[in-house]
C-alpha cells in the first residue's frame, strides 16, 4: 500500500521532528495497549480451560478480576495514546500552516490574482486539517494496529500452524482489497477538494462584499451561483463517499469469512483433540480482535484518502515558486531616496487563445517604455485615464511584479537587488481599498508589531489630526475595530492607513490618493495628513483629481502604457500648449486625458 506518508515523508518528518518526545511516549503507550490487549485473550483461555476441567474457584476469581484490571488499563493507556497523538498531530500541522501562510503572503502578486482569499484559505487550513486527523490517528490507527495484527498472527502460528496459515491469508486478502478499493477512491477525494476550494473562494468573495451585493440587488445572482455549486459539488462528494462505503462493504464480508474460517478450523482442530475448548475460544477471540483493527484501518485508509489528496495540493502550493526572485542583498538608505524607471515594459499574464502566439508583453501590455525620474525628496503627480497604467507603475515601484524590460531603481539599486522584507519597509504603497483589520486602533496602526510604542502610534495620530478621535473612543488605542473598517468612515479608515505608513518611516511612500469620494471637512483634514506624511520623502501620488496634483513637483501623464507628457508641474501649468495646460484650463474635477 503506498501512504501518502512515503510521498510526503520529506515534508511531513520536517514537522513531526520537533515533537521527538511525544513520539516516543506516544510509541511506548502503543506497545503497551498492544501488549495487554494480545495478553487477555490468553486469560481468557485459562478460565474457560480452568473452567471445564472443574478447576479451584479462587483461580476463575483471579482470571476474571484480572481480565477486567487489563480492560480498564487498556482504555485508560488508549486515552492518554488520543491526547498524545493529537498533541503531535497540533503541533505539527500548525507549524505546516504557519509555513504555508507564510509562503503565499511571499508568493507574487500574479499568484493572488488566481487564486482568491476563500481558496487560499480551503489549501492552508482545509487540507492541513484532513492531515492532521490522520497524523493523529496514524500512529494508533495505522502502526499500532498493523504491530497488533502482526502479533496475533504470530501467536496463532504459535499456537498451531493450520489456525495461523489460514487466518494470515485472510489478513492478506483484506488488505490487498482494501489497497485496490483505496487506489481507485483517491481520485474522487483530489477533486472533491479541488471544487471545495472552489466554492469556498466564491463564498470567502461573496461575503467580503455583502454589503455591494445586496445594495445594488445581487442576492438573487448569489444564491443561484450559489446552488449551481452545491449542485456540482454533491455528485464528486458522493462519488468519494460511495468509494469509502465499498471499503466499509467489504470489510463486511471479508470479517465475515475470516469468522467462518475461524469456527472451521478451530472446531475441525478441536474435534481432532489437538487443542483445548479454550484455544477454540482463543482462536475464535484473537480473530474477532482483528476485526477492530481492520475497521480503524478501514476508517484510516478513507482519512488517507483525503490526506493524500490534501498533501498533495499542500506540497503543489509550498512548490509554487515565486516570480519574485528574493536574493537581493542591498541595502537601502535611510532618508529620502531617488525613484528612477527606465525604460521599463510590463505585461500582465494572459491565458486568453487569441493571446497564443504573443509574448506577454504584445498580448496584455500595460506598461510600454516607460522612464520616469523622481528626485529624492520630491514627489511625483500621476495622472491618466482609468487603466492608462498608473496602478501598474505604482506596483513596479514597490515590486508587487517584476517589469518584463528595463529596470526600476530606487536610489542607486534595482528594486530587484534588495530583499522584499527590507525594500517594503522602505518603500510603502498606501492603496485606495483601505484594509482595516478586526483588531484594535493599536495593532491596526502598527500591524502586530510589538516595537511600536503607544507614544509613537500616539504621536503619528496627533500629526495626523485622529489623535482626540482616538482618545475619544470608549478604550482608547485599545478599541477593537470592526472586520472591513466597521464603524469607521471613510476618511478615518484612511487616515489610519496614512498612520500605518508614518509610524514605518520609509523612503518611499506611493499613494493612490483616493479623497475624491470624501466630504469637504474630511477630505481637508485628509489632504494636511497626506501633506504632513509626504514632507522630506520622496513621494508617487496618483491623482485622480487635478487638485491633487498642486502638491506635487512633477507630472507625469500616461497614456495607453505611455509617457503622453512628463515634466515640471509649474513649467507644465504656464505652458498653454501641455496636456496639463489644457485641462487645469477647461477646470474638469476629474482627471481625463
Amino acid at each position: 500500500m503506498k501512504l501518502p506518508l512515503r510521498e510526503g515523508l520529506g515534508l511531513l518528518g520536517r514537522y513531526v521532528r520537533p515533537q521527538a518526545r511525544w513520539v516516543v511516549a506516544l510509541a511506548l503507550l502503543v506497545l503497551a495497549t498492544i501488549g495487554l490487549r494480545l495478553a487477555n485473550p490468553q486469560i481468557l483461555r485459562h478460565f474457560v480451560d480452568t473452567a471445564t476441567t472443574g478447576g479451584a474457584r479462587a483461580v476463575l476469581i483471579r482470571d476474571a478480576l484480572l481480565f477486567f484490571g487489563i480492560a480498564v488499563l487498556v482504555q485508560m493507556i488508549s486515552v492518554a495514546a488520543t491526547y498524545v497523538g493529537e498533541t503531535v498531530a497540533w503541533s505539527a500541522t500548525n507549524a505546516l500552516r504557519l509555513d504555508l501562510l507564510r509562503h503565499a503572503l511571499h508568493l507574487d502578486a500574479t499568484f493572488h490574482k488566481d487564486n482568491s482569499p476563500g481558496q487560499l484559505i480551503e489549501r492552508i487550513d482545509g487540507d492541513v486539517a484532513t492531515l492532521s486527523n490522520f497524523l493523529s490517528r496514524f500512529t494508533i490507527d495505522i502502526v499500532g494496529n498493523a504491530i497488533l495484527i502482526a502479533g496475533i498472527i504470530a501467536l496463532l502460528f504459535r499456537e498451531d500452524w493450520r489456525i495461523g496459515l489460514p487466518i494470515l491469508a485472510f489478513v492478506v486478502l483484506t488488505v490487498w482489497l482494501l489497497g485496490r478499493i483505496r487506489k481507485s477512491a483517491v481520485p474522487h477525494w483530489t477533486t472533491f477538494r479541488k471544487q471545495m476550494a472552489e466554492f469556498f473562494g466564491f463564498l470567502g468573495e461573496r461575503l467580503a462584499g455583502t454589503e455591494d451585493i445586496r445594495a445594488n440587488g445581487g442576492v438573487p445572482y448569489v444564491m443561484r451561483r450559489f446552488f449551481e455549486l452545491i449542485r456540482k459539488l454533491f455528485p464528486v462528494r458522493r462519488r468519494a463517499g460511495l468509494a469509502g462505503f465499498g471499503m466499509w462493504m467489504a470489510n463486511v464480508a471479508l470479517f465475515t469469512f475470516g469468522q467462518a474460517i475461524a469456527f472451521g478450523v478451530g472446531a475441525t482442530l478441536w474435534k481432532a483433540a489437538v487443542i483445548s475448548l479454550g484455544t477454540v475460544y482463543l482462536v475464535f477471540y484473537y480473530t474477532d480482535l482483528l476485526h477492530g483493527p481492520i475497521s480503524q484501518m478501514r476508517e484510516q485508509i478513507t482519512d488517507l484518502q483525503r490526506a493524500e489528496a490534501g498533501l498533495r495540493r499542500i506540497r503543489a502550493l509550498l512548490g509554487t515558486p515565486s516570480k519574485l526572485d528574493d536574493h537581493g542583498r542591498g541595502h537601502l538608505p535611510r532618508g529620502a531616496l531617488p525613484v528612477t524607471l527606465d525604460h521599463v515594459t510590463f505585461a500582465y499574464e494572459t491565458s486568453s487563445p487569441e493571446a497564443e502566439g504573443q509574448t506577454a508583453a504584445e498580448a496584455v501590455a500595460a506598461l510600454r517604455d516607460v522612464s520616469v525620474e523622481v528626485p529624492a525628496g520630491t514627489t511625483l503627480g500621476l495622472l491618466g485615464r482609468t487603466g492608462s497604467g498608473k496602478s501598474t507603475l505604482a506596483r513596479l515601484v514597490a515590486r508587487l511584479y517584476d517589469c518584463q524590460h528595463g529596470n526600476v531603481r530606487v536610489g542607486e539599486l534595482r528594486v530587484a537587488d534588495v530583499p522584499l522584507d527590507h525594500l517594503r519597509a522602505r518603500v510603502r504603497l498606501v492603496s485606495q481599498e483601505v484594509q482595516v483589520l478586526r483588531a484594535t486602533v493599536r495593532e491596526n496602526v502598527r500591524l502586530f508589531d510589538p516595537s511600536i510604542s503607544d507614544e509613537t502610534i500616539l504621536s503619528a495620530l496627533g500629526e495626523l489630526g485622529l489623535r482626540d478621535w482616538v482618545l475619544a473612543l470608549p478604550a482608547g488605542l485599545d478599541t477593537v475595530i470592526g472586520s472591513s473598517g466597521v464603524g469607521l468612515s471613510a476618511g478615518q479608515s484612511q487616515l489610519l492607513a496614512l498612520a500605518r505608513t508614518f509610524v514605518a518611516d520609509p523612503a518611499v511612500i506611493i499613494l493612490d490618493e483616493a479623497s475624491s469620494r470624501l466630504d469637504p471637512a474630511t477630505e481637508a483634514l485628509l489632504e494636511r495628513a497626506v501633506d504632513r506624511l509626504l514632507a522630506g520623502r520622496t513621494a508617487i501620488v496618483i491623482a485622480h483629481r487635478l487638485s491633487t496634483v498642486r502638491r506635487a513637483d512633477q507630472i507625469v501623464i500616461l497614456d495607453g502604457g505611455r509617457v503622453l507628457e512628463a515634466g515640471d508641474r509649474e513649467a507644465l501649468s504656464r505652458d498653454s500648449s501641455s496636456h496639463l495646460s489644457r485641462l487645469l484650463a477647461t477646470g474638469l474635477e476629474e482627471v481625463l486625458v
